[in-house]
């Protein structure tokens, strides 16, 4: 399971800067944990270009990503993998001022995961709150789901949404999980 981070997982606060404005959204670590107890292996990716910006420096991701670990296993939790990608095209400065293929909506950071971590990007799912994370599951055939919360909130969904893949669209993701599930436990499921 492919996750966002900022509006999936966390509050999205707009360019995170300080470890302070790190909350868990209410129901993240019970969904996480019930993914873990499935033994379904867990992956973060998300955009950073706050550090092409110059708003963060790399070190403060790591560090993001080690409190928001410490948040989760308090909740019995674990993010098995992240993955983040510092560039922006047009913004910021170099070195991170680059056209990459790691910048969702190009899915560089799920087929990197996928040659690390031995994935089956086919059985593979994406919970986003926003159209790239679904195009970047959808690019690499992984089943993707629309959540709510963030920018989920504003996100309108083209007429014709079949080439993202999308199995559904779902308050939370505890709802996304539960819909994971239940897809999953059906015959003929990947």
């Amino acid at each position: 399971m492919f996750l966002d981070r900022d509006g999936v997982i966390i509050d999205d606060v707009h360019y995170l800067s300080r470890l302070e404005q790190i909350h868990l959204i209410p129901g993240a670590g019970s969904a996480i944990r019930r993914l873990n107890e499935a033994g379904i292996p867990v992956v973060v990716v998300t955009n950073q270009s706050a550090v092409a910006q110059g708003i963060i420096e790399e070190s403060f991701v790591a560090n993001a990503h080690a409190l928001l670990e410490e948040l989760l296993q308090r909740e019995n939790a674990r993010i098995d993998r992240f993955y983040y990608c510092p560039h922006h095209a047009e913004k910021g400065r170099d070195p991170y001022r680059v056209d990459c293929s790691c910048r969702k909506p190009a899915p560089g950071m799920l087929l990197a995961a996928a040659q690390d971590m031995g994935l089956d990007l086919s059985r593979s799912w994406i919970i986003g709150d926003k159209l790239s994370d679904l195009e970047a599951g959808a690019a690499v055939g992984c089943r993707t789901i629309l959540v709510r919360t963030g920018h989920g909130m504003e996100v309108k969904l083209p007429a014709n949404s079949a080439s993202l893949n999308l199995q559904g669209t779902v308050p939370t993701i505890g709802e996304a999980v539960e819909l994971f599930t239940k897809r999953n436990s059906q015959p003929n499921a990947a």
